[in-house]
């Protein structure tokens, strides 16, 4: 099958959970209006904050570097190198539990750099097995997933609240409506 007729809706949702949606106004399909997505949402995030642990529970750090691994590993399939997730170590990409500021400055580019060249992958369509699709799909809800969890580590790195986009979404109204008077 070709991934044609859904590259665009699943570039979307990938843009919307990396990039996310600030603008207000613009409806979104995953996240609330205005959320800046994961990439914004780390830049919030400091050194010593990233590098802390709750719980024995992973990093932000560890969960940014595992996000960039996943997408590396998706980047040279989507270039056309076959399975080279054969002799992945994803163990690896969990044990950067702790980071410099300079460290957390470079992981965060290189994971800005990984999402934006997966999500030229995904918005080029091409064709793909059943089991290919459902890594593509996967991925994107992976991202979510993980979106989700480094914002439950650290309030910094949430987007607005659904009470936000109500506001947002009332205010849009009036303006509407006071053009039409």
């Amino acid at each position: 099958m070709n991934t044609h007729e859904i590259a665009a809706v699943l570039a979307k949702i990938a843009t919307e959970l990396a990039l996310g949606s600030p603008d207000p106004s613009v409806g979104t399909v995953a996240l609330n209006r205005g959320d800046e997505g994961l990439l914004k949402s780390l830049e919030k995030v400091t050194a010593a904050r990233a590098s802390s642990t709750h719980a024995g529970g992973g990093s932000i750090a560890a969960h940014t570097d595992h996000l960039r691994y996943g997408f590396a590993i998706l980047n040279k399939w989507m270039a056309g190198e076959v399975k080279p997730w054969t002799n992945a170590d994803w163990t690896v990409s969990w044990r950067k539990n702790s980071v410099t500021d300079a460290e957390w400055t470079a992981l965060r580019s290189e994971l800005r750099r990984e999402a934006l060249a997966w999500i030229e992958g995904v918005r080029t369509p091409r064709d793909v097995d059943a089991i290919e699709l459902g890594w593509l799909i996967g991925s994107i809800a992976h991202l979510g997933y993980h979106l989700g969890a480094i914002r439950q580590i650290d309030r910094a790195a949430r987007g607005p609240t659904a009470e936000d986009e109500r506001r947002a979404d009332e205010e849009i109204r009036r303006n509407e409506m006071g053009r039409h008077s």
